[in-house]
C-alpha cells in the first residue's frame, strides 16, 4: 500500500518559533542589488525550471512591501502573481507572511523586542507551511541584502534564519554590478549565509559575450560562480494599455474590451498634421493627442474603416478635452481603444516612457518568454550542485 500523505500540523500556539522546523527542503533565496533588477522575473523562471526536475516546488516572499487585500489578509503582489500563474497549492497567507505597511516601521520601533519575536514566529510558521513536502522552495527577497534592517529582518537576516542559499541578481554591465554584488556578498557573509551564484540580468544582447567573460573573471576572484547572463528582452518591458491607463490616471472612453491587454511598442505625440500621421498607423503604436485634435482622431477612424481592422494600439486624449459629441458617436462605432486623462501630451508621453513594467498575472504572453530566458541562459546544474554538496557532507561521502 502507498504511504499515506502526511498532513501539515501547526506548532502549538504557546510555542514561539525562532527557526523553521522544516530541515529537509532545499532553500534558494533570490536577492538583488537594487530595485527592479529582476528578482521576480528570476523567481518565476527558476520556479518553472525547477518544476522540470520535480513537481514539489514551493514559494514564499517573507517580507513584502507592495501588497493587495485578499480575504482580509495583506498579500504581496509577487506572491499573488506566482500563485496565479503556477497554482502553487500553498495557502496564500503562507506565501506572504509579513506585509510592510506605511506604519509598520514605527510600530516596530515603539516595541522592538516583542515585535521581533512575533515577526520571527510568524515567518517561520509560514515557511513551514510553504515548504511542507516540497523538495525545493524559492524565497524571494525585498531589494538588496540590507533592506529590512530597520526592523531586524534584512534580507541577510531572513536568509540566515531560514537557512537558505543565496543567488544575487544584478543589472547588466561589468563595473557597477560587480561592485554591488561585492557589497551584498559582504552582508550575506557577515550573517553566515552562503552565496551560491550571481545572475547578470538585462544585458544588451550585443554585449552578452563581453559581459559574460569579464563578469565571470571578476566573480571568480570573489568566489562566486556566474550562473549566467540574461539578455534584455524588449517584449518584457512593453506595457499593456491597462497598465498605462493606471499610470496616467486615465479613464476609458471606448474599446476597453479590445484594448486592456494591448501591448504598446511606441508612443507618438500627435503634434503633426493628420496627413503626417498615416505612416504611424500600425499595431503597437499609441497616439497621445489633445481631445480637440479632431483631424487626428478622424484619420484614425478612417484608417480603421479602410483597413477593416484596428490599425493602432490606442488613442490617449489629453487635457481632459472631449471630442465633439458627433465625433464621439463615430468613435463608438470602432474598436479603437480610447482613453482620456488630465495631463498635457508631453507629460503623458514622459510618464509612459519612464514606466517600470512589472509582470502581471494577466501577462500570459510573457510567461513563456521568461521561462525560456532562464532555461537558455542560466546554469541550473551549478544551483543543484550546491545542494548535492551538502547532501554528500551530511552522508559523510
Amino acid at each position: 500500500m502507498p504511504t499515506p500523505k502526511k498532513l501539515f500540523t501547526e506548532p502549538d500556539d504557546n510555542e514561539i518559533l525562532t527557526a523553521p522546523r522544516n530541515k529537509s527542503t532545499k532553500r534558494i533565496f533570490i536577492a538583488a542589488t537594487r530595485m527592479n533588477d529582476g528578482k521576480t522575473t528570476t523567481s518565476l523562471a527558476l520556479f518553472a525550471a525547477l518544476r522540470t526536475f520535480t513537481k514539489q516546488v514551493g514559494f514564499i516572499k517573507p517580507v513584502g512591501q507592495r501588497f493587495v487585500e485578499i480575504d482580509g489578509h495583506q498579500i504581496d503582489e509577487d506572491s499573488v502573481l506566482l500563485n496565479r500563474i503556477f497554482d502553487v497549492k500553498i495557502p496564500i497567507q503562507a506565501m506572504s507572511p509579513i506585509a510592510v505597511h506605511h506604519t509598520f516601521t514605527r510600530e516596530f520601533l515603539d516595541n522592538p523586542s516583542q515585535s521581533h519575536e512575533q515577526l520571527i514566529d510568524k515567518m517561520c510558521r509560514a515557511f513551514d507551511r510553504a515548504a511542507f513536502q516540497n523538495d525545493y522552495i524559492i524565497i524571494e527577497g525585498t531589494g538588496h541584502a540590507g533592506v529590512g534592517s530597520v526592523f531586524n529582518l534584512s534580507n541577510a537576516d531572513v536568509a540566515k534564519r531560514l537557512n537558505a542559499k543565496v543567488i544575487i541578481v544584478a543589472r547588466g554591465g561589468v563595473g557597477r554590478p560587480i561592485d554591488e554584488i561585492a557589497l551584498n556578498k559582504a552582508l550575506f557573509e557577515k550573517a553566515g549565509v552562503d552565496v551560491i551564484g550571481a545572475i547578470i540580468n538585462k544585458v544588451e544582447p550585443s554585449k552578452i559575450e563581453m559581459v559574460d567573460k569579464y563578469c565571470r573573471i571578476a566573480l571568480e576572484r570573489m568566489g562566486i560562480p556566474l550562473l549566467g547572463c540574461i539578455p534584455m528582452e524588449q517584449r518584457l518591458t512593453r506595457p499593456n494599455l491597462n497598465q498605462i491607463v493606471e499610470e496616467v490616471k486615465g479613464r476609458w472612453l471606448n474599446g476597453r474590451q479590445h484594448g486592456e491587454s494591448e501591448r504598446v511598442d511606441k508612443v507618438i505625440i500627435g503634434a503633426m498634421a493628420a496627413k503626417g500621421l498615416v505612416d504611424y498607423l500600425q499595431p503597437g503604436i499609441l497616439i497621445v493627442t489633445p481631445g480637440d485634435r479632431e483631424d487626428i482622431i478622424l484619420a484614425a477612424i478612417a484608417a480603421e474603416g479602410i483597413a477593416g481592422k484596428r490599425v493602432l494600439s490606442g488613442l490617449i486624449l489629453t487635457r481632459n478635452v472631449l471630442p465633439h459629441p458627433k465625433l464621439m458617436d463615430m468613435i463608438a462605432k470602432t474598436s479603437i481603444p480610447v482613453v482620456i486623462c488630465n495631463d498635457e501630451s508631453y507629460g503623458v508621453a514622459s510618464k509612459i516612457n519612464n514606466m517600470t513594467v512589472k509582470t502581471q498575472p494577466t501577462d500570459s504572453d510573457k510567461i513563456p518568454i521568461i521561462k525560456d530566458l532562464i532555461t537558455k541562459n542560466i546554469d541550473l546544474d551549478v544551483i543543484r550542485g550546491a545542494f548535492r554538496a551538502d547532501e554528500s557532507v551530511a552522508l559523510n561521502i
